[in-house]
């Protein structure tokens, strides 16, 4: 079974506008302790998401820490990335793993769902996303979970489960009780003006 445990950053549309600040910044989120990263684009042509995803599969492979592309299970395989986080309007579990094959990470997004989360851990996803749990910058219309339903999850899922949505530090030791394994961010994280420091005042939390 899959470990995850820590800070997930996800990056934002802002730093996928130039390969060299989206570097750049992971690699000051993986410093500042992201043990998880997921590249998540919206704004760039196929071809540069590729090219930016092979960037940051080589970046994370010399620090140690799994990269994972979103929306895409192809990207994911010819990028050389450790896995795919599907959404409901993207491909099946079962399609990502007929294309990513049995060693790739597969999450997957069951927003407020218990149960979308006990049917994608019964179905061998690698972890469940939850949430938005707060006010979001990046899915404001996202369907509000709450803290019962996290423990609901967490007493019906044996895997890996991520926390998502508006979190910020001071929230996390919540998260962490009512059972998330690890925590989302992408504004969090990569809208400061210290993604290092920034990363840190999650990391801190699973120290």
């Amino acid at each position: 079974m899959m470990q995850l445990r820590g800070l997930y950053a996800i990056t934002s549309d802002a730093i996928c506008r130039s390969r060299e600040l989206l570097v750049g910044s992971v690699a000051e989120a993986i410093a500042g302790g992201a043990t998880l990263i997921q590249y998540r684009d919206k704004v760039s042509a196929p071809a540069d998401r590729l090219a930016n995803a092979k960037a940051l599969a080589q970046l994370c492979r010399t620090r140690a820490v799994p990269l994972i592309v979103n929306d895409d299970p192809s990207i994911a395989v010819e990028s050389g990335a450790d896995g795919v986080h599907l959404g409901r309007a993207d491909a099946s579990l079962a399609q990502a793993r007929q294309i990513c094959g049995d060693r790739k990470i597969i999450g997957v997004t069951c927003a407020n769902s218990l149960e979308r989360a006990l049917a994608a851990a019964q179905a061998s996803a690698s972890y469940v996303a939850i949430g938005r749990f707060y006010p979001s910058r990046t899915k404001p219309d996202a369907p509000q979970a709450t803290l019962d339903l996290l423990r609901s999850v967490r007493a019906g899922v044996a895997g890996p489960i991520c926390a998502i949505g508006g979190i910020t530090p001071d929230r996390v030791p919540e998260l962490i009780d009512a059972g998330a394994d690890c925590v989302a961010a992408i504004e969090g994280v990569f809208g400061t003006p210290d993604v290092r420091s920034a990363a840190a005042a999650y990391a801190a939390h699973f120290s």
